[in-house]
């Protein structure tokens, strides 16, 4: 069974930064794509940054020019930089990562991101 563990949520200022962390108990490139969602009260889940095995990336519009994700494959390890930090940014982020078999991939167990003053 895979296990994500995400970190580096908190609290923050508006305009403020974040890096959040996703670490995977196996090789990261054994997945097909990893990608980051996250959750406001009230909301449905939404895709905010996706990347494939490739290296490819996509972003919500949300996000995008503000938001970077990246990984680290020595580290098995996904992240998500947030810059300009917007209250609206403020829900669970979860980190996801699907193979060919398991389309749906699986989730971590989520962080809270904050953005308030």
């Amino acid at each position: 069974q895979v296990q994500l563990v995400e970190s580096g949520g908190g609290l923050v200022q508006p305009g403020g930064s974040l890096r959040l962390s996703c670490a995977a108990s196996r090789s990261i490139l054994s997945f097909t794509n990893m990608g980051w969602f996250r959750q406001a009260p009230g909301r449905q889940r939404e895709l905010v940054a996706g990347l494939s095995r490739s290296g490819s990336t996509n972003y919500a519009d949300s996000v995008k020019g503000r938001f970077t994700i990246s990984r680290d494959n020595a580290k098995n390890t996904m992240y998500l930089q947030m810059n300009s930090l917007k209250p609206e940014d403020t829900a669970v982020y979860y980190c996801n990562a699907n193979t060919i078999l398991r389309p749906s991939g699986f989730w971590g167990q989520g962080t809270q991101v904050t953005v308030s003053s």
